[in-house]
């Protein structure tokens, strides 16, 4: 009874051929003990060797190895799935999701739609697949998912090393920001997310948020650490630069790092303050279209310095031309040649049209 139980056992597991060549040479040494003891030995040695293997696809010298740790996620286009269909080699392959979000497997006469289907959802639509065009009778299908690449996502602008990768699992803006090296130090104080959002009438629109860079750093609100899906695209804006010319300690180039605009007193603090004799008016050259002229913007600057009127924004690209107290002001064309400031990488012409 014993001896039946401990056969019925072996037979179940994985190692039914090697335990029961085992058994008949244990029996055939008139040794049922060292049989027994060798059966489960051999069984278990291989049962931990099958269990520490690669899956394979294929057999003989086509098989093909997959240990995949790849997280669970929708398949998509472009996806990259091994098919095992157990004792079926003809059916067990490497196929790559097209397009369309299909796959065709031989003898099918219809392609199999996996987009959007988890893997264990298209092992039962395959299942059905064979069974209903009436090629196997009970197939024993599993999916495993080799390469993902229908969920990219890329990060450019404003970053070290711009880059496009692929969303495993959970992946948030701090961890693409990070895939792309970290911000360079003359990113903007703005992060923009870009992503397709899918209406009720079925249109696909493009959907931005502003991340603000401080807040998402430091932590002040976890909701704005974005949870990315794939199909994203991370934009990261180089700060607005303010020009500073004229009779200043320190004319130059001034990044504005506090959002989309900075102040007239500011940037005067950065370039060392004002020198010596110096008019009472300064102008704003701004433009307010692409390829338009610049605009001439009065401001009473000696008032502002007084405390007598309001600071004045600057916004980005803008020229503070502060004169000097010479009784007139200086000619467009001598700004011009004013203008020229040294800018990162190289020298950067400023002109300045009426």
């Amino acid at each position: 009874m014993q001896m039946q139980l401990i056969l019925d056992y072996v037979q179940s597991s994985a190692t039914l051929k090697f335990a029961l060549r085992a058994v008949h040479e244990g029996l055939l040494m008139r040794n049922a003990a060292v049989a027994l003891l060798t059966a489960i030995v051999l069984a278990g040695s291989i049962a931990a060797q099958e269990q520490s293997s690669p899956t394979k696809i294929g057999s003989g010298a086509t098989s093909l190895s997959i240990s995949s740790s790849l997280p669970i996620e929708r398949i998509g286009r472009d996806d990259l799935l091994g098919v095992t269909v157990y004792d079926s080699p003809e059916l067990t392959r490497l196929v790559r999701v097209n397009s369309s979000g299909e796959i065709r497997l031989p003898m099918l006469q219809q392609p199999i739609q996996v987009s959007g289907l988890y893997p264990s959802e298209l092992e039962d639509a395959i299942r059905s697949a064979l069974v209903d065009e009436q090629i196997l009778v009970d197939p024993v299908v599993t999916i495993s998912v080799v390469e993902y690449r229908s969920r990219p996502i890329n990060v450019v602008g404003a970053v070290r090393t711009p880059s496009t990768f692929q969303a495993a699992g959970t992946t948030t803006l701090l961890d693409a920001i990070s895939q792309a090296g970290g911000l360079t130090d003359n990113a903007g104080a703005e992060i923009l997310v870009s992503r397709q959002q899918v209406g009720a009438d079925g249109k696909s629109t493009s959907l931005v948020q502003r991340v603000p860079v401080h807040g998402l750093f430091d932590a002040v609100d976890p909701s704005l650490n974005l949870k990315l899906h794939g199909g994203e695209i991370i934009r990261v804006p180089e700060a607005g630069r303010v020009y500073v010319v004229g009779n200043v300690n320190r004319p130059g180039v001034f990044p504005i790092t506090d959002g989309s605009e900075t102040s007239v007193l500011k940037v005067l603090a950065l370039s060392g303050g004002l020198e010596h004799y110096t008019q009472h008016i300064a102008y704003i050259y701004r433009s307010e279209g692409s390829g338009s002229a610049k605009k001439e913007i009065p401001i009473q600057l000696k008032k502002i310095m007084d405390r007598k009127s309001s600071d004045v924004a600057l916004l980005g690209n803008d020229i503070l031309y502060i004169p000097e107290a010479t009784g007139r002001k200086t000619t467009l064309t001598a700004l011009d040649r004013m203008a020229i400031v040294g800018a990162g990488l190289g020298t950067t012409l400023l002109y300045i049209s009426r």
